[in-house]
């Protein structure tokens, strides 16, 4: 039988209740941390903050209308969904920047075509109610790293790219917020199958409401169409 998050709940998470969480932030790159796992994050795109300056925090961020607790456990979130192949890594801290171990992170996003798995009234009006591609939970290791396997998120009109994540120290949610990626590797991807059979996104980073009311690094992206992507950044959660 599957682990599922509110297992790991009762056995570990409950015992590290007492961590206080708030806004969620990303951490300096040159922390020892940062260096050892190869996480970073670029300057915001929304407004100038600096993924390199000391713990930023920045404000949770609404988790949106598509949101499941699907409670199972699992790294690889693609379901055979196409797209670019894009790992995401994530490094959870406490704030002093120390990592956050045996947390548990939800992540979910849209496919390419920019529809969200396990809701009615999508794009093109499509209902994918009991379908749960693109969404999964991890627990962060040692280090506070919760790795995923998935696809470079699409676009939906009024967003601008972007992926949800929520972290859990207890059985109960207690940060919720957004990562967002570099303009020129989203236009790039956005130029490949499948992709492009729906051309550029129509909302920018500075446009888009959510991401563009308080600057937020950006993840860092690394790879290519052949090899695959991985965007990583660090949060702290205080």
């Amino acid at each position: 039988m599957a682990l599922t998050r509110r297992d790991f709940g009762r056995n570990v998470i409950g015992g590290l209740a007492a961590t206080t969480l708030g806004g969620v932030g990303a951490c300096e790159s040159g922390s020892d941390y940062a260096s050892d796992a190869g996480l970073g994050g670029t300057d915001a795109g929304a407004g100038g903050t600096d993924g390199a300056a000391s713990c930023i925090v920045y404000p949770q961020q609404t988790e949106g209308p598509y949101y499941l607790d699907l409670d199972t456990l699992r790294r690889d979130i693609t379901e055979g969904k196409a797209g670019a192949s894009l790992e995401v890594v994530l490094q959870v801290q406490r704030a002093d920047c120390t990592p956050l171990a045996d947390v548990a992170l939800d992540l979910w996003h849209c496919d390419a075509a920019g529809v969200y798995s396990g809701f009615p009234g999508q794009i093109g009006g499509l209902d994918t109610t009991g379908e749960t591609f693109l969404r999964g939970t991890q627990l962060t290791d040692d280090e506070g790293i919760a790795r995923f396997d998935t696809i470079y998120p699409g676009w939906y009109p009024g967003r601008t790219t972007h992926i949800h994540f929520k972290v859990h120290t207890s059985t109960f949610t207690e940060a919720t917020s957004q990562l967002y990626f570099p303009e020129d590797v989203t236009a790039e991807i956005y130029e490949t199958p499948p992709y492009d059979a729906r051309g550029q996104k129509n909302t920018s980073n500075q446009a888009d409401t959510i991401s563009s009311a308080n600057p937020t690094p950006l993840a860092m992206v690394t790879g290519n169409g052949s090899s695959g992507y991985v965007a990583s950044i660090l949060i702290t959660v205080a």
